[in-house]
This record gives C-alpha cells, sequence and structure tokens, in this order.
C-alpha cells in the first residue's frame, strides 16, 4: 500500500481481520486482528512507510472493552443523550452506547483508518454513528457524555486531556473512563463505578488479563 484512499483501506483492514466478538463484550462484533503479535510487527512497518500510526483500531483494548461492558449493563448512563467516544479506535465504545440508546453517538479519532473501520463495524452491528476525524481535545459540541477508553497512556496526551475534561465536567457533562493502570491515569478526582477482569491479547500486553476500572469523572 502506498497511499491510503477509502478502497485501499477497506481493502487492508478486510486482508488483516476476521469479524469476531471481544471476548468480554461478546454482544458486538468488530473486525480485528487474529494473529496479533504478527500483525502489529508487519502492519506497523506498512503503515509507517506511508507515514500512518500503529493499527490501533485492530484490537480491543482492555479499556475499551471494560467501558463497553459498563454502557451495556448501564444503558441508562447513555439512553437518549448525545455521546463522544473519544479515541475510538475500533469504534467498540461507540457501538455499545448505540446499542444502550444513546440519542446520537459520535466516534472521534485522528488515525485516517478510523472512519472506515468504523463505518464497518457499526454497519455489522446494525447501528449508527457519526464519525469525527478531527482533533476535538479542546472543543465542545454539547456532549452529554463522553466515554474514554484507555487514553491514559502517553503524558502529553493525559496533559490536555485532564483539563478538557475538567472543563466539560464543569458545565455539567458526565464523563466515564475505561482504563487498566495505564501510567498517566489521574491519581484523584475520579471516582470508581465498576472493575472487571478482561482478557487481552497478550502479545500486546504484559498480561492475558487486566484488571479494568471503569471511572467517572468527579
Amino acid at each position: 500500500m502506498t497511499v491510503l484512499t477509502p478502497n485501499s483501506a477497506k481493502k487492508f483492514i478486510l486482508d488483516n481481520t476476521a469479524l469476531m466478538a471481544p471476548p468480554h463484550v461478546p454482544e458486538i462484533l468488530l473486525h480485528l486482528a487474529d494473529e496479533a503479535h504478527e500483525l502489529w510487527l508487519r502492519t506497523e512497518d506498512d503503515l509507517a512507510e506511508i507515514g500512518l500510526p500503529p493499527p490501533f483500531w485492530a484490537f480491543a483494548w482492555a479499556g475499551g472493552q471494560g467501558l463497553a461492558r459498563y454502557i451495556i449493563d448501564n444503558p441508562s448512563t447513555v439512553r437518549g443523550k448525545r455521546v463522544l467516544d473519544f479515541a475510538s479506535g475500533s469504534g467498540l465504545v461507540a457501538i455499545a452506547a448505540a446499542k444502550a440508546g444513546a440519542a446520537e453517538v459520535t466516534a472521534a479519532d485522528i488515525d485516517p483508518f478510523c472512519t472506515t473501520v468504523i463505518a464497518l463495524n457499526t454497519k455489522a452491528n446494525e447501528v449508527e454513528a457519526r464519525f469525527l476525524g478531527a482533533n476535538c481535545i479542546g472543543t465542545d459540541a454539547g456532549w452529554e457524555v463522553i466515554l474514554a477508553g484507555d487514553v491514559f497512556y502517553d503524558k502529553p496526551l493525559a496533559d490536555q486531556l485532564i483539563p478538557w475534561f475538567a472543563a466539560l465536567k464543569a458545565r455539567g457533562a458526565d464523563i466515564l473512563v475505561g482504563d487498566p493502570g495505564r501510567s498517566y491515569l489521574p491519581k484523584t478526582g475520579l471516582e470508581p463505578l465498576a472493575v472487571y477482569e478482561v482478557p487481552v491479547t497478550r502479545a500486546l500486553e504484559d498480561a492475558e488479563v487486566k484488571r479494568t476500572t471503569v471511572w467517572r469523572l468527579a
């Protein structure tokens, strides 16, 4: 692949993934990498050649699985509300919100592949979500609920997210974060809602099961 187009993105996704259910959220189907380690290394090199990031969208990360599980089990969290799934990746959490009855779901991710993979995944689950490909940090489109799965793995990103989430919370938004103990999760200002033992891809994590907490910004 020398250039990314909608057709080449779709072919790349279909060639390198299979439609399957994440282990902690069997109600949802996603196009996911089966042989994780091989695909990660191979596609990371392929994508780097054309200046694209690693294929985070091809895996159901622990924070997203935990957050999606919570939303499906507690649909009143999003039912009838305008929802943003930040750093959506595969669209797992956005799909969970749509299934739980959200009035409107926006799946935001700056990876160019995500517009295609989220379209494929929402179609597979017979739900709808609007895709936002721009960097939305610092913006406010009136979302009532902001969902963020596995976003505190990087300090520069965390330093941007914390004040943005605080500002959204201050004007009345509900902020929920799924996190399996990433290094830059804030140490204060969070209320635990649920804890899950989430099966993950051993090739990409330091364990086969990650204890994952769903937090609400307090």
